[in-house]
């Protein structure tokens, strides 16, 4: 499958000495996810897993920046602009719509892969890069390691199965992360449940050759090290006080009062997100929280993002962080006091017919 403005494949996907491999290949990009490559990606998925010549599965990126940076925001956005501008109804069958139910199932297949399948997360690992990594059966994170979920910059809410993590990770670590919108670094990332083994950088070439020769386990755990420490481990006690809180105002209230000078800082970060996608954002998590499978939770995801599509706060937030670049989104409703919750409530309405309809393999 071949780029537009290329003649580089953007995804390369190779067979080759029981390896899988499949290799995000737009670095000037860092690695964005698009349509096509998510299709070539879960093609090759299905294709390997009953391809008995192929024992493990491993994903990396192209060029020295990153994994992946997340989805293609500039696309979504040229769908938002249509969509609030034509009142449209029927986001889910808009190209962004498409994009996100076959993602979204390329996310699902991955948390229920039949063989290991190793992610290098190293660099940058962004929204839709998390989709594609986190939920492998083995993920490796370097020194140079920067993972987090955007998404409430840009008037958007974690998806790709994000919230399923982030309700996951220990204490309140998750919501933390989803509202501030805060980089993890390789030690956090494992401390969160969102990576599992620490690789330095110079050694992935070894590591990679070692997979040829010897099972996921047995290679990695040539060359894994001791996890840096985690930074927002060390600061559970005042992440946990804050965010445990039931309304994103009295997160808010509760870190402008908090001694930890983090909190305080915390509480300015989250007020520069979009108030009605930090709502929706933190319903989301506790959603997730009690959720029982992947599955489920990126069947509401889908709801959420197909409901964002239509927003003023979508398109807002794109043009300011991407396409103008001036950071400074005018958010409408402008502060949280503002967001109704029946506003919030209009993104989780059901889809009818374009529900996403994943279910868990039975058992599981």
């Amino acid at each position: 499958m071949r780029g537009t403005d290329t003649a580089e494949p953007e995804v390369l996907i190779e067979r080759r000495d029981g390896l899988g491999l499949i290799t995000l290949n737009r670095p000037k990009a860092i690695n964005a996810l698009n349509h096509p490559m998510a299709l070539a990606i879960l093609d090759a998925l299905r294709e390997w897993a009953a391809d008995d010549e192929v024992r493990t599965v491993v994903l990396t990126g192209a060029g020295e920046r990153g994994l992946c940076a997340g989805g293609d925001i500039v696309a979504i956005h040229n769908d938002a602009k249509n969509a609030v501008a034509q009142g449209d109804t029927a986001a889910a069958d808009s190209p962004s719509g498409r994009f996100w139910r076959d993602e979204y199932m390329l996310n699902a297949l991955i948390g229920r892969y039949p063989k290991p399948y190793v992610a290098v997360m190293d660099g940058i690992v962004m929204g839709g890069g998390v989709g594609l990594s986190g939920h492998a059966s083995h993920r490796i994170v370097t020194e140079r390691s920067k993972i987090g979920m955007p998404e409430t910059g840009i008037g958007f809410i974690p998806d790709v199965g994000g919230t399923y993590l982030l309700s996951h990770a220990p204490g309140e670590i998750g919501t933390h992360v989803a509202l501030t919108t805060a980089r993890m670094s390789a030690g956090d990332a494992i401390a969160a449940g969102f990576a599992d083994y620490f690789v330095p950088a110079e050694q992935l070439p070894a590591l990679l050759e070692a997979l040829r020769d010897n099972d996921a386990d047995t290679a990695i755990a040539k060359f894994a090290q001791t996890a840096p420490e985690s930074e927002l481990m060390a600061q559970r006690d005042w992440i946990d006080a804050c965010y445990s809180a039931d309304s994103v105002e009295e997160i808010v209230a509760r870190l402008r009062t908090h001694d930890a000078p983090e909190a305080a800082k915390a509480a300015a970060d989250v007020l520069t997100k979009s108030p009605v996608a930090l709502k929706v954002t933190l319903r989301s998590l506790r959603n997730a929280r009690a959720a029982t499978h992947l599955e489920e939770v990126l069947n509401e995801e889908y709801r959420v993002s197909v409901a964002s599509l239509s927003t003023h706060d979508l398109v807002e937030g794109i043009r300011a962080q991407v396409v103008d670049k001036d950071r400074n989104p005018r958010w409408n409703p402008a502060t949280l006091a503002d967001v109704s919750a029946a506003e919030v409530d209009t993104y989780f309405a059901e889809l009818g017919d374009k529900e996403l309809g994943l279910t868990a393999p039975e058992g599981k």
